[in-house]
């Protein structure tokens, strides 16, 4: 099992939309994660102190995380995680395939890839 939280201990229900881009000698990469309406925003608990990305392998975090607000409401989260290298990116990518295949997502590559 692979989840996102917002607040340690408390999943994240809605799924969001992720952008992966990666330095062509795959030295680096960043993932790019939009939640449109997520239940922490619903709930109106914006004490959002990072980004935790749990399976069994432990715990990624980033700090890169924005609130969008539209006429004074928040409306999502958009989230950045940097990575800044090869083992990096895999570890990444293996969280992803954890949550992709417990959460119902596909994977589509860009045209311009």
């Amino acid at each position: 099992m692979a989840e996102i939280q917002f607040i340690r201990g408390i999943n994240e229900e809605v799924v969001p939309d992720v952008r992966l881009t990666r330095a062509r000698d795959g030295s680096s990469g960043q993932a790019m994660f939009y939640f449109d309406n997520p239940k922490i925003v619903q709930e109106g608990n914006l004490e959002v102190t990072g980004m935790y990305m749990v399976d069994e392998e432990g715990e990624i975090v980033t700090r890169d995380v924005n609130a969008k607000f539209i006429n004074g409401q928040p409306v999502a989260i958009e989230a950045t995680y940097t990575m800044r290298s090869p083992q990096e990116w895999d570890r990444f990518i293996r969280f992803m395939d954890r949550y992709a295949a417990s959460h119902g997502l596909g994977f589509q590559k860009s045209e311009n890839s």
